[in-house]
């Protein structure tokens, strides 16, 4: 394109091109420069325009004089120009004579489309008056120097009356301090700042939230001499979070436990002070035994109160106490909620809230006392049966509850519901769970004189349930005595009832006299047939879930208060703790076996000697690994509990350690079994070396009944004398020596007759004209109990007879 420049400098020179849309013409009327500012006007590019005649850019209809060109008078004319889309377009054109470069005549055309009118601008005061958000500017004293239309709305003052005053003047106290203490800080630093504050901007109004923006005002020169303190209404934002965030901690710290009260606590404890003044929750009495309710067939309902909480310290609107039981007539409004499942807003003088006062002048004076002033009733629903019933009430806060607060209200009452019927449904498995296990437990231990016993089982506080630990005190042959405890891996019904199987069996075991480590043997053995046929029922029924991993531990000892001896073996357990008069209580080194279970391992014993008075105590797990310490300091802690234990009762000792080594809620079972040795003295027991001569079997007839004289048991000398003739025949006839008879006087008289044969007599029947076969028969018509133990010399078979004169 042809540059196009306009002439000279002079005051008369055309606008700069760059801005303008600016052409060339010769003295022909043909276009010889064409500008941006041009092609922007009238759309043709350059290469179009140049060249062309001027006529062509001139809407026909505006009147040509030379060159094509209208006359041009004065500072410019209104000319219509031709687009190139075919449209006029209006300009004022104005023509500058001018030569080119070979100094032929040219025109420079300038073209600017006409002035538009100014529009009618409001000003910034105006605007700033009419606002309708609350905005107001302070001077540096935080004085009132303007204020807007949105601003004298909500604080319901002039701006006239406003001016000159401190947000002290203004706002109420619970407001002004915050904001004031804002504009200082902005003041100071040039910082703006944004908070929210809560409460009513005048006496007459709602409570309400803003979120306030202070500002500064900045001169040109850069000081901050005003503040802009702006509020914005977010009343609806903020009370929607608040619900929101109420509802997630209702299901976050609601149900913690599964505590029927103390659920029903922490749902009073959330509420109060964000929703409510005071709650309280007050449940129908069944669910504290876990059964379902049912409705009340009677006019007024007893209702047990589960919890209570008030922004006041000790709850003095409270009329009861927790646990205790309010009875509401059949007009209250609890009672009618608990009817129909629905709840129901009240103001204090709504008529059912006055009929309520009047039937009940104790609770009216609290109302009035309180100013208790509005009042939800919400039902806690869960499965469609209503559980009780939960009362909210204002009265410090001056807003009633809203329909709104009601909603939310029936909402939390429904989450927490769903917890609270959790809660009784476990309190009511947990005590059929735990019946279950007591019944499967020891529920008074079998009398035997070899040791003085105290024990404690603890059930675990966990939603795990109950576990598989027990313990057991089995009275054997010839005075002896096995403690016993074991834990099954595991919590719940299962590991309850492998609990009480194997206890079932170890007492079987122990009744056909076994060793210890043979006990074991046959024990993991049941274990593990055990698990086998769990394995065949997950197999023959798939949709049923059952555990196969069925793994226990066991601890059995055997005392013997005649030798005096323990000998005890392990299946994967905690060692037994002894504590020797006058020695420092020790664990007892038990070669630990393998749990039961595992299975193919060997068990072995281990033999101490124990003085009388020595306690031996079995535990589990449980009281020395918990929450409060691992299994190394909790063994420590048992053996230093131990080291004076005293000669008190043994419950009082039991008592000593479950309080210093659990904490208030145990997250494991506990058994415990503590025993303090006897020892028979010499004079209690008499033995007889015999030889198999048959004509010696009437020498101990008569030394059995020498000493039963001497033991004044005249009653049992009978029985006694028989049994021994026809035990001390049999060994005679079919044992082999060495032969030993051997009395025992405790609670009950035992004879034992011992030989070197392997081979176990057993009963049979006898034919009428057999000659012998009645001996064993006998036997066991006379004595109360009657048996027959392995040992590594032999056999010994004895009987107990009943004492029925107190031992003297």
């Amino acid at each position: 394109m042809r540059d196009v420049t306009p002439p000279g400098g002079s005051p008369g020179a055309p606008p700069d091109p760059a801005d303008s849309a600016t052409a060339v013409v010769d003295d022909r009327g043909i276009v010889t420069g064409w500008s941006t500012g041009a092609e922007r006007l009238l759309g043709y590019p350059c290469h179009e325009a140049v060249g062309s005649p001027v006529t062509r850019l001139i809407a026909p209809d505006a009147g040509g004089g030379r060159n094509g060109l209208p006359t041009l008078n004065g500072p410019g004319t209104t000319v219509l120009l031709r687009h190139r889309d075919g449209r006029h377009v209006e300009a004022r054109v104005r023509a500058y004579p001018s030569v080119d470069h070979e100094g032929r005549t040219q025109r420079f055309i300038v073209a600017t489309p006409p002035e538009q009118p100014t529009p009618d601008l409001v000003t910034a005061d105006e605007a700033f008056a009419q606002c309708r958000l609350p905005v107001m500017v302070y001077d540096s004293a935080l004085r009132a120097v303007r204020a807007t239309a949105g601003a004298v709305r909500v604080l319901g003052l002039s701006e006239e009356r406003m001016r000159g005053r401190r947000v002290t003047d203004i706002l109420p106290p619970h407001l002004c301090e915050r904001i004031e203490d804002g504009m200082g800080r902005v003041l100071a630093t040039g910082e703006s700042e944004r908070f929210h504050v809560r409460g009513r901007a005048r006496r007459d109004a709602p409570e309400k939230v803003w979120s306030v923006t202070v500002s500064p005002l900045v001169t040109p020169a850069g000081q901050v001499r005003h503040v802009e303190v702006s509020a914005l209404d977010v009343t609806e934002q903020y009370l929607a979070r608040e619900r929101l965030a109420l509802l997630n901690d209702i299901s976050a710290q609601v149900g913690s436990t599964l505590d029927v009260m103390r659920t029903a606590q922490e749902m009073a404890d959330v509420i109060v002070g964000r929703l409510a003044d005071f709650v309280t929750v007050d449940l129908l009495d069944s669910l504290y035994r876990g059964v379902e309710p049912k409705p009340s067939t009677t006019g007024s309902v007893l209702l047990r109160r589960a919890a209570q909480q008030s922004v006041l310290p000790g709850a003095p609107e409270a009329l009861i106490e927790l646990g205790d039981v309010d009875d509401y007539p059949e007009f209250a409004p609890p009672v009618r909620c608990l009817a129909t499942g629905r709840s129901s807003l009240h103001g204090a003088q709504d008529e059912a809230i006055r009929n309520w006062q009047r039937a009940d002048p104790e609770r009216a004076a609290i109302v009035r006392r309180f100013g208790i002033h509005s009042i939800m009733v919400i039902p806690l629903r869960a499965r469609g049966i209503t559980l009780g019933v939960a009362v909210l009430v204002r009265h410090q806060r001056q807003d009633p509850f809203t329909r709104d607060d009601l909603l939310l209200a029936e909402e939390i009452g429904a989450r927490a519901a769903v917890a609270v019927d959790n809660a009784r449904r476990y309190t009511l498995e947990r005590g059929t769970a735990l019946a279950l296990q007591r019944s499967l437990l020891p529920s008074r231990l079998s009398a035997q004189d070899a040791v003085e016993v105290g024990h404690r089982y603890l059930p675990a506080r966990t939603r795990a349930g109950l576990g598989g630990d027990w313990f057991d005190v089995i009275p054997l042959s010839g005075a002896r005595v096995a403690l016993v405890v074991g834990d099954v891996v595991g919590h719940g019904l299962r590991a309850s009832a492998t609990m009480g199987r194997l206890r079932t069996a170890v007492r079987t075991l122990a009744d056909v006299e076994l060793p210890a480590d043979e006990l074991l043997t046959h024990l993991d053995d049941l274990v593990t047939h055990l698990a086998a046929e769990e394995d065949s029922t997950a197999d023959h029924e798939p949709d049923l879930e059952v555990p196969t991993d069925l793994v226990a531990t066991c601890l059995y000892v055997v005392y013997d208060p005649i030798s005096r001896r323990c000998t005890a073996a392990s299946a994967g357990h905690l060692p037994p703790a002894v504590v020797r008069p006058g020695s420092p209580p020790e664990f007892v080194d038990v070669p630990p076996g393998p749990p039961l279970g595992v299975g193919g391992l060997p068990f072995e014993t281990a033999e101490w000697e124990l003085p009388p008075g020595s306690l031996l105590t079995l535990y589990t797990d449980g009281l020395v690994q918990n929450a409060g310490h691992d299994l190394g300091n909790g063994l420590e802690e048992l053996l230093r509990c131990l080291g004076h234990p005293g000669s008190g009762p043994l419950e009082t000792l039991c008592d000593e350690l479950v309080r210093t080594l659990l904490p208030a809620r145990p997250q494991d079972d506990v058994a415990l079994l503590v025993a303090r040795t006897r020892a028979f003295d010499a004079d209690r027991v008499a033995t007889w070396d015999l030889s198999s001569d048959p004509a010696l079997v009437a020498d101990a007839r008569a030394q059995v009944l020498a000493k039963l004289d001497a033991w004044h048991l005249p009653d049992v000398a009978f029985a006694a004398e028989l049994v021994v003739s026809e035990l001390v025949t049999n060994a005679i006839r079919y044992g082999q020596p060495p032969i030993r008879l051997r009395l025992i006087r405790g609670a009950a008289l035992i004879c034992e007759v011992s030989d070197g044969s392997g081979t176990a007599p057993h009963l049979r029947r006898a034919r009428t004209f057999d000659e012998g076969g009645r001996g064993l028969l006998l036997v066991a018509q006379l004595a109360q109990r009657w048996g027959t133990r392995h040992h590594a010399g032999g056999k010994t078979i004895w009987a107990e007879f009943e004492l029925t004169e107190p031992d003297s």
